[in-house]
């Protein structure tokens, strides 16, 4: 995501959607009576004086809607914004009900009465240039190239080659190379702290590296890929493939799963910890949270029943409360936990006694 303007003191951003995950941060951050700005098309009827000749055609404008419900699908990757006409050209009428559909390289202006710490929390996640650190090697029977992702690409760091042994028409790789290649890949983790790593090969020569692992730490660190060519063209097809998307969800989703971990482990001990949305409201109204979880679908699930009002207002008291808020995902098994546990949690500052 983009920012394309802000002015904090008004509560204005002027943000642009860059890919779909950006759909997944704007759900997070908007919230009913928020105001949004953005292009879209709205149905317009053409000879209203003669009733029988009036024709609806779609045309683009400019609208700004006092938001009323936000609905989002991450299966379709949709997301719609729906609410009443406060500003546009005169001849659509104010007051009248809108739906904005958000999609990738739309802009929209957000103006908030108040952006809550968590929100903003989101929005610079949405926006951070910094990637999570992530290693690609890309090899094949004779060479290895070592690339670190950057947001737009990559920085190469070294290659190295193997020894191919010859024996008539079959040819073996050395297993010295196998393990010169993952003497390098512990080297860049240790060195660039990677929490991914991508390895591709054409055929089988990844498969086969990953039988000469002896480093469970490493082996779930790697997701495998395919590619048809090492060198900076294996690269590059590697950086089109969806594996490096699902390595950039994953490495997102440490903080969040070591955030319900810590969560978990405190429920286990029956100490600092308590979940379930009435029994976190009552460690929110005593002053005892110290980081509040709350999942994505619980969000959803509470804006479909129209009683996320109440679920906004323990946000933003834990917020005055000094206390952290974190939207847990549940796209990961973290986020799949807190929703078995009703969606919310809370890590306290000190054990309650009822």
């Amino acid at each position: 995501m983009k920012i394309i303007y802000s002015n904090p003191k008004k509560g204005t951003y002027k943000l642009q959607v860059e890919n779909l995950d950006d759909l997944w941060y704007l759900n997070d951050l908007l919230a009913p009576l928020d105001i949004v700005k953005a292009r879209t098309f709205r149905k317009i009827k053409k000879g209203e004086e003669d009733q029988r000749a009036s024709k609806a055609i779609k045309r683009p404008v400019v609208l700004t809607l006092q938001l009323e419900k936000i609905e989002f699908s991450k299966y379709s990757n949709t997301l719609r914004l729906l609410g009443i006409i406060t500003e546009g050209p005169d001849d659509i009428p104010l007051s009248s009900h809108h739906t904005i559909n958000v999609e990738e390289n739309t802009v929209l202006t957000i103006v908030k009465e108040k952006w809550y710490n968590y929100q903003l929390e989101k929005l610079k996640e949405a926006t951070l240039e910094k990637v999570p650190n992530i290693l690609i090697c890309v090899m094949d029977r004779e060479e290895a190239y070592f690339a670190l992702l950057k947001k737009y690409g990559y920085e190469l760091l070294s290659s190295i080659k193997g020894k191919v042994q010859k024996k008539e028409v079959e040819e073996k790789i050395d297993v010295s190379f196998y393990k010169e290649i993952i003497e390098k890949l512990n080297y860049y983790i240790d060195r660039y702290k990677i929490t991914k790593v991508v390895v591709a090969s054409p055929a089988f020569f990844k498969d086969d590296l990953i039988k000469e692992l002896r480093d469970d730490t490493l082996r779930q660190k790697i997701i495998l890929a395919t590619c048809s060519a090492v060198g900076k063209n294996g690269i590059n097809e590697v950086l089109k493939r969806s594996e490096i998307k699902k390595a950039l969800k994953q490495a997102r989703a440490i903080k969040e799963v070591n955030l319900v971990e810590e969560l978990l482990q405190e429920i286990s001990k029956n100490n600092l910890a308590t979940y379930g949305i009435k029994e976190v409201e009552k460690a929110i109204t005593a002053g005892a949270v110290n980081k509040l979880l709350v999942t994505d679908s619980l969000i959803q699930k509470m804006r479909s029943e129209e009683t996320f009002d109440k679920l906004d207002a323990l946000m933003k008291q834990t917020e005055s409360l000094k206390g952290e808020v974190h939207l847990i995902s549940t796209e990961h098994d973290g986020g799949k936990k807190l929703d078995g546990l009703g969606g919310i949690g809370a890590i306290l500052r000190y054990k309650l006694n009822y």
